[in-house]
């Protein structure tokens, strides 16, 4: 039965990374999808379903981001393998996985702490040493190990956060998803010798991102598109 529902899970992937490959193009994103087992980042409940191409549940009002998010959000960071990469909303693992195939150094953040323990036990579980798991401070991201090449918030804001502006590196990328609490933009914010500029990948949905210069509260929580 293990080697059967083994089988089906392997099948289920290639299908969903044909379906990530019309979207995403980076080749070293690619693999990194293909080499991270995403069913160990979800509920025993919930691992047949592991990649279909969508969010689901991981408690405490939570999701596990959709696949091809995922994907999107980590080639927006154009990473090379050289870099410091901070993301904002652990939840599951998994995101912070994919960083640490690509990144040289990942730090994560989850204002959840049994979602921060349990994330963390994942990660050293499947090896993934360059990956350090905080739980959240007052201040939004993790400014003492600033500043990051790159930066991925996985909560929806109200708007791009100063704070977390402070912490990218000059050249550095920021991919978050900005608007109202039940559907927002993914927008790509880059620090340049001139400034910032910023571009837009599209419409998303997701939880909202709690803290200083984001929502107050968490009392809505939507899954993302």
């Amino acid at each position: 039965m293990v080697k059967i529902a083994h089988s089906l899970l392997d099948r289920a992937k290639e299908q969903l990374l044909a379906e990530i490959r019309l979207d995403v193009r980076d080749p070293r994103v690619l693999a990194a999808m293909a080499s991270v087992p995403r069913e160990r980042f979800l509920p025993e409940e919930l691992r047949f379903c592991a990649y279909d191409n969508r969010p689901l549940a991981i408690g405490h009002g939570q999701t596990i981001s959709q696949p091809l998010i995922v994907a999107m959000m980590t080639e927006a960071l154009h990473l090379t393998g050289e870099e410091k990469v901070l993301e904002v909303g652990t939840g599951s693992g998994y995101q912070a996985a994919i960083l640490a195939e690509l990144a040289a150094e990942v730090v994560s953040v989850e204002r959840i702490a049994e979602l921060a323990e349990s994330a963390a036990a994942v990660l050293t579980e499947l090896s993934y040493h360059n990956v350090r798991v905080h739980v959240a401070g007052e201040t939004l991201g993790w400014p003492d190990d600033a500043p990051y090449d790159g930066i991925i918030v996985t909560a929806g804001a109200p708007a791009v956060a100063h704070s977390l502006l402070d912490q990218l590196a000059p050249g550095g990328r920021l991919v978050i998803p900005v608007g109202a609490r039940d559907v927002q933009e993914l927008l790509v914010v880059a620090k340049t010798g001139s400034g910032l500029s910023s571009r837009r990948l599209g419409p998303c949905r997701f939880v909202p991102l709690v803290g200083s210069g984001a929502w107050a509260t968490a009392d809505v929580s939507y899954p993302p598109l």
